[in-house]
């Protein structure tokens, strides 16, 4: 049995093809196919988040309205980049959404792709300290938000408060119990991967890592993961974690599904990608038995216990929608994922 979400990267375009014109129609769009996909089945909801860019940005307002309009389904990022981010408000924002969705957020964070603009944390307020590199920022940015998620106090209370206060020094509130277990990192190397594992983080693995060995994306991929596992238990860490992997997949049972995706390129591709050298998995788009039959070999996906939909959300919601029912119909159950 896997979880199957979906994962939107919130795009918007003015373009005369577009169903997402603007930055309005793409929100109410993510919150409406949130709700379809609870209702077909799913098990996630994720966004992508860039700044700079038109696509999704400030993810918190988004998850907290779809856990209002939701009861079920599991509400999460893919990823939020940790160099933007201020780690207390980050806390106190993510512990309102995971409130208002009743404890279903799952967030994955990390130290975030190439940028629109150059630096752009700097316009944010953000500079690694003298001798780090912004990855290295992100990173303590990250240690921060996992050290005051614990929801123990760190603050001295003023001797002469506006309210009154409980005994001893004070955490942020709202303060979320649980949603420390739930935060993942977005790894794009077998580095960061057993990084995060040290720190008891789920793992975000998507489509493109780092080429470490040469070998095919998903051969690359599942290693990823048992690298993380490994070290996971090395850990010692009380419970076990999550690890998910993203994909394009787009079963062919319809005219409107060729038209979109048929005869697509399959094949896995290298490229540069700031100063690493990058391998990007293949995109799936075949009549559901021949998809059966490509994914079953796909040794990531076996690996992991979440899979993430990457879906084209400026089709709109109800192609959308009818792309996530076609996986879960044709698809998930021949391979036991339901």
């Amino acid at each position: 049995m896997k979880k199957i979400g979906f994962l939107s990267f919130g795009h918007w375009t003015p373009g005369q093809h577009s169903q997402t014109r603007s930055a309005a129609d793409t929100l109410l769009q993510s919150i409406d196919l949130a709700v379809a996909a609870e209702e077909l089945g799913a098990d996630g909801a994720y966004f992508r988040v860039h700044h700079f860019a038109r696509q999704l940005a400030s993810p918190f307002p988004l998850l907290a309205a779809i856990g209002a309009r939701t009861s079920r389904i599991e509400i999460g990022t893919g990823v939020i980049d940790m160099r933007y981010e201020n780690p207390l408000y980050f806390v106190e924002d993510a512990g309102a959404a995971d409130l208002i969705s009743g404890g279903r957020l799952q967030l994955g964070i990390s130290r975030g792709s190439p940028e629109q603009v150059i630096d752009g944390w700097r316009h944010f307020g953000y500079a690694p300290a003298e001798g780090e590199t912004e990855a290295d920022m992100a990173r303590h940015h990250t240690e921060v938000v996992l050290n005051v998620l614990k929801g123990e106090g760190f603050a001295q209370p003023n001797p002469r408060p506006m309210f009154a206060n409980p005994p001893g020094l004070l955490r942020l509130e709202p303060h979320s119990e649980g949603l420390r277990d739930r935060i993942w990192w977005g790894a794009a190397s077998n580095g960061t991967a057993r990084w995060a594992a040290g720190l008891g983080m789920n793992l975000m693995s998507s489509t493109l890592k780092e080429d470490e060995g040469g070998q095919p994306f998903h051969v690359q991929q599942a290693e990823q993961i048992r690298v993380f596992r490994e070290a996971w238990t090395e850990a010692g860490h009380a419970h076990e974690p999550r690890v998910s992997v993203s994909r394009s997949i787009f079963p062919l049972v319809s005219d409107e599904d060729r038209m979109y995706f048929g005869g697509r390129p399959d094949g896995d591709q290298v490229g540069q990608i700031d100063d690493m050298r990058a391998i990007f998995g293949r995109s799936f788009a075949a009549e559901p038995e021949a998809l059966i039959e490509q994914l079953r070999a796909d040794e990531a996906i076996a690996e992991a216990d979440t899979l993430l939909l990457t879906v084209p959300n400026q089709l709109g919601v109800d192609y959308n929608a009818h792309v996530i029912e076609s996986i879960l119909t044709h698809v998930a159950p021949a391979l036991g994922w339901r």
